[in-house]
């Protein structure tokens, strides 16, 4: 008896192309990887490995070759279990966060049952749902306009508008455009830069932000200033959390030396980037103890990624919306118990998995 790893691409296609200010995309490649015991065949765990182009410090050419080393050592071991602790630790994965977040949903399914279940709490068993922001793509004010609209009559309470792609004018008469429908004690709205603004012209730009009652803002300024962002978050008028920031800061002397010198208001976790469902939970330890917010978010995996990262997020109290809305982006999305209801994302057990 033994593990048997194995992996498969699979295209996911969205409906539209999602913009950013780092450009669009129309598709996306992803990885499942496939864990059985051998003495147990019928019972697999699947976990996803969707590395982003841009972002994601593992999107390279040799994400596969390094894809068929993990399944060819898995498969080596001749042993019947690996902990999470010795995936998250293991020295040759500390680059490559996405496997490792991949590998570890696959393990946590395997160890329940390969039912898609990684953790018994609230929200896994249909008790309770998870509020999320609703994701509004950029585009011309049109489209934008057309999908506050829908968002608004879907029950959303709470908006995220990327913004840096359009001219800043008209993202203000934007905003505008939704204070004027919902004010602050209806509607609360983040906003996401991705790292558009400049150093120099950041603070007048988070000024007028400020003017809407913006609960908080995105990585207002590219990722790798410090100093920089140390300042912003100092004297902003709006809440700055960090998001690309975290990426590639893998050892925890890092992670500390990152947080203590900029003091964001927020952080944004994201487990397919900053290296798993245990990395976002070290994570969120290091902000707890400096009285940083923060909020888990997907970053465009497919249902089996967005599982794995809201039923991660059902095992803390809850306090604010969660980036948990991006289910509904592709056509050819895995079928699954995730299901959007007023605003809030929820585990419907009597909707059945498709097949991976």
């Amino acid at each position: 008896m033994a593990l048997q790893c194995s992996f498969i691409p699979y295209t996911l296609h969205f409906k539209f192309d999602a913009r950013t200010s780092r450009g669009a995309i129309s598709q996306h490649q992803v990885y499942f990887i496939k864990l059985l015991n051998t003495a147990e065949q019928s019972i697999v765990g699947v976990g996803e490995c969707a590395p982003l182009a841009g972002l994601s410090i593992d999107y390279r050419p040799d994400l596969v070759q390094k894809l068929e080393e993990v399944c060819q050592l898995i498969n080596g071991l001749k042993t019947e279990s690996i902990t999470l602790t010795e995936v998250s630790e293991q020295p040759d994965l500390q680059e490559w966060p996405a496997v490792r977040f991949a590998l570890e949903t696959a393990l946590l399914d395997l160890k329940n049952g390969g039912k898609r279940v990684l953790y018994n709490n609230m929200f896994s068993s249909g008790e309770a749902g998870i509020p999320i922001n609703g994701l509004v793509w950029m585009g011309d004010k049109d489209f934008m306009q057309q999908q506050i609209a829908q968002k608004l009559a879907q029950g959303y309470t709470c908006l995220k508008l990327k913004i840096g792609g359009l001219d800043f004018t008209t993202e203000l008469e934007i905003l505008q455009h939704i204070r004027e429908a919902a004010p602050e004690n209806e509607l609360t709205i983040r906003v996401d830069a991705n790292g558009a603004f400049s150093p120099e012209d950041a603070f007048k730009k988070l000024d007028r932000l400020a003017r809407y009652n913006v609960h908080s803002i995105e990585q207002p300024i590219k990722q790798g200033q410090w100093k920089a962002m140390a300042e912003l978050c100092a004297y902003t008028p709006v809440p700055i959390a960090l998001d690309e920031e975290l990426i590639g800061v893998q050892t925890p002397d890092k992670q500390e030396e990152l947080l203590d010198a900029i003091k964001p208001q927020y952080i944004i976790l994201k487990p397919t980037l900053v290296g798993g469902l245990q990395a976002s939970s070290d994570w969120i330890d290091l902000a707890e103890k400096r009285s940083i917010g923060w909020w888990m978010t997907s970053a465009l995996e497919s249902n089996i990624g967005l599982n794995a990262i809201s039923q991660l997020t059902a095992n803390y109290a809850i306090t604010m919306p969660q980036g948990l809305g991006t289910g509904q982006l592709y056509h050819n999305n895995i079928a699954s118990p995730l299901q959007i209801e007023q605003g809030e994302l929820w585990y419907r057990q009597q909707q059945e998995w498709g097949h991976v």
